[in-house]
């Protein structure tokens, strides 16, 4: 997989369709608008891959932007991670460059993003903690859950 990505995601019937779109993370907005042009009739967001440093689903809703970070701690020295925590209402963490490295990550946002199609809040928590697999793996394995892992592999090439 890419070290950056951008797909949505959406559910058509029993199978899922992903596909990639532009994204320069600089805003959450790009990602919003992908999302709602699909005109899914059912479940549809977007998996945000950042540098296979951490990823972000964006889920558009009639109530608002659903939003989930898997490492906050990225936004004190990521643009992209620091808007998303400003988005979600969470202070942006103040880390010391020196000290970033010793720094253990942390998620924030919507832990049950996913919970009406089949990824319960604590299934993406130990996907989250697993510290060893970089971005892309984790969104891997959300997609393996879910069953949409080979049409992800396909889409990222």
């Amino acid at each position: 997989m890419e070290r950056n990505f951008a797909v949505t995601v959406a559910r058509l019937g029993s199978s899922w369709d992903v596909s990639t779109f532009h994204d320069d993370f600089s805003t959450v907005d790009t990602a919003v608008g992908a999302v709602r042009s699909l005109r899914a009739e059912s479940a549809a967001f977007a998996l945000l891959c950042v540098d296979d440093e951490y990823f972000v689903i964006v889920r558009p809703t009639p109530s608002g932007v659903r939003l989930f970070l898997s490492d906050a701690s990225m936004g004190a020295v990521d643009d992209f991670a620091a808007s998303i925590l400003e988005e979600l209402d969470v202070e942006v963490p103040d880390i010391a460059e020196e000290d970033f490295a010793d720094t253990e990550g942390w998620p924030e946002g919507d832990f049950d993003i996913l919970v009406d199609v089949g990824l319960s809040e604590q299934v993406l928590s130990v996907i989250v903690d697993e510290s060893e697999w970089w971005a892309s793996e984790q969104l891997q394995r959300i997609a393996e859950e879910l069953g949409f892992d080979d049409a992800l592999a396909k889409a990222v090439g």
